[in-house]
């Protein structure tokens, strides 16, 4: 019955599994467009106040997370109907962002094929550890994760070490295809940053870029580690695990003022695209309203969001996270007394 019920909510959500030529083109261009114009005001207001230019700089890096979102939706070939054309904008999309297409389209499907599941996690997810993995950990590895969980390091640090670094270089084991997009992305981007140094000056170019990096990147991280760090968010064991459950359970409706869910590509609809990763982002909202199952998913709000900074460690018994705090606190347990 419970596979019968998850069958068809997957059959709901699939009508709205298509593309349209006209809101993809139209969503690309007031991306595209807005994004360099407030790049070359970011630019020109260095002369004026770098107050100002601040203000264009974070707007800019707005407009680059919902570029990050369309090429998102080409990894996911939900953008555009040929394949070819999802490969070419996702490529040129994935310089702007930082993202080598193929990379990174590869290791978001694994996260979409392993998304809750405990066996199967380490690839294109935040990294989460059970209460009892942690209780068992050496103290350089407990002090690792903690360190990795801290707000200044995973949203600080974290652009630096995701899209600086980590995205420069192909993973053991990836595919030629695969390294090829990654050398392409890195060649093409050493000419764009060297071309626009050289044109507009070193100083000028990192005071503008420097600071739409650094927030479109936080706020990225930020996006995805919200969406499935909740309390009472689903993780089982492979011979439990459901994909439907973990998308609908796993994720949350991230219910954002309609500016920002606009910038953000409607993602906070992220149950609905995690139960189908076709449907293009623009009909997102438009699936959540129309699939009455969905309604029940975990809703969270800009002030709500905030909570998950606490949610450290997953508690597999009362199936919900917890904080460091509340895990040096619990009760001792029967056993650990005798």
């Amino acid at each position: 019955m419970m596979k019968a019920k998850q069958a068809s909510l997957r059959k709901e959500v699939a009508v709205f599994e298509k593309t349209d030529k006209r809101k993809s083109a139209s969503q690309l261009f007031n991306t595209t467009v807005p994004l360099l114009l407030l790049w070359t005001a970011a630019y020109l207001s260095l002369s004026v106040s770098y107050w100002l230019t601040l203000v264009f700089a974070i707007a800019a890096a707005g407009f680059v997370i919902r570029l990050f979102i369309i090429f998102h939706d080409c990894c996911h070939q939900s953008f555009f109907k040929s394949r070819r054309a999802n490969d070419i904008v996702g490529t040129i999309a994935g310089v702007i962002t930082l993202c080598p297409y193929e990379q990174w389209k590869n290791t978001h499907a694994i996260h979409h094929a392993t998304s809750g599941n405990l066996e199967k996690r380490g690839i294109g997810d935040i990294w989460v550890m059970t209460v009892n993995e942690y209780a068992a950990a050496s103290r350089i590895r407990r002090l690792a994760y903690r360190l990795y969980r801290n707000p200044v390091v995973l949203f600080g640090l974290g652009p630096i070490a995701l899209f600086l670094i980590q995205y420069r270089f192909n993973r053991k084991g990836a595919r030629r295809k695969e390294r090829i997009s990654t050398y392409v992305t890195n060649i093409a981007l050493v000419s764009l940053y060297a071309l626009l140094m050289w044109a507009l000056g070193w100083e000028a170019f990192l005071l503008v870029q420097a600071p739409v990096f650094f927030v479109s990147g936080s706020l990225g991280i930020w996006l995805f580690y919200v969406q499935h760090q909740f309390e009472e968010s689903y993780y089982e064991h492979d011979d439990e695990w459901s994909y439907v459950k973990a998308a609908v359970e796993g994720s949350s409706f991230y219910k954002l003022p309609k500016p920002l869910q606009w910038i953000t590509g409607n993602i906070g609809y992220h149950h609905v695209h995690h139960l189908n990763p076709r449907v293009p982002n623009y009909y997102l909202e438009e699936a959540h309203n129309a699939t009455p199952p969905l309604h029940k998913a975990t809703t969270i709000t800009l002030r709500t969001s905030l909570q998950s900074l606490r949610f450290h460690l997953w508690d597999e018994e009362a199936e919900t996270f917890v904080s460091f705090k509340a895990w040096r606190n619990r009760p001792a347990r029967p056993d650990a007394a005798a």
